[in-house]
């Protein structure tokens, strides 16, 4: 017998007969999020831009058409801040179906992932991929797998993540954000770059995936009573 087993029979011996109440629990959460309008949205992205950034996460804006300006920048200002710096080009490591204009104005070698191996990706210096949704309430974005986001592996190997996030992705709530996730599929749920406190209370980032974490919201067009404000 197991300690586990030990452990549950005196349990078990414990109650004998005793019927174990199983109440329901209560559901009755906010499921719903309360942004509708254009302003709205808006709020939701600066309340996103605004919890990424506590958690240490650097966030920079781009229109559909400066993606690929701000992705590249994101790279070289993320390389930048390593610990160590980045020699000769940097070898950026893409899931196979992201868009190849975001990765175009990249300043080195952008490598598909092909099935790499981890010692492959270990020799990567950063990650660019999309994200499944974002939740601003809590600051987080939610990989699962698709082909724009790829493989778990290739988000938590390589030191830099570089994660584009579009507008309509964004909702308020957890709720929200489950009830657009297909929950058979798998998922990476990121909150800033990885991070730990030791018994001290040190913080010490990069150790269970990136140290550094940039994301790349890029904004709605905007409606047409904005255009006719400016």
């Amino acid at each position: 017998m197991s300690a586990r087993d030990e452990v549950l029979a005196r349990i078990r011996s414990a109650l004998g007969d005793t019927a174990v109440d199983h109440a329901d629990v209560p559901r009755d959460y906010d499921r719903n999020g309360h942004a509708a309008g254009d302003s709205d949205l808006r709020d939701l992205r600066d309340l996103l831009d605004e919890r990424l950034t506590d958690y240490r996460a650097q966030v920079r804006r781009a229109t559909p058409d400066g993606v690929a300006g701000a992705v590249a920048q994101a790279i070289a200002d993320g390389l930048t801040r390593g610990p160590d710096g980045t020699s000769g080009r940097p070898r950026i490591v893409v899931p196979p179906a992201l868009p190849d204009a975001w990765t175009s104005a990249i300043d080195g070698d952008v490598v598909s992932d092909d099935g790499l191996t981890v010692d492959d990706l270990d020799r990567c210096d950063g990650v660019v991929t999309a994200a499944a949704v974002a939740i601003a309430d809590t600051g987080t974005i939610v990989l699962d797998g698709s082909p724009d986001q790829g493989r778990r592996a290739i988000t938590l190997v390589p030191d830099l993540h570089v994660c584009v996030v579009r507008a309509d992705q964004i909702v308020e709530t957890v709720p929200e954000g489950v009830a657009r996730l297909d929950p058979i599929r798998p998922q990476t749920w990121i909150s800033g770059p990885s991070a730990t406190s030791d018994i001290e209370l040190n913080r010490v980032e990069g150790v269970h995936g990136p140290r550094t974490l940039e994301v790349v919201l890029v904004d709605l067009p905007a409606t047409v009573d904005e255009r006719q404000r400016r």
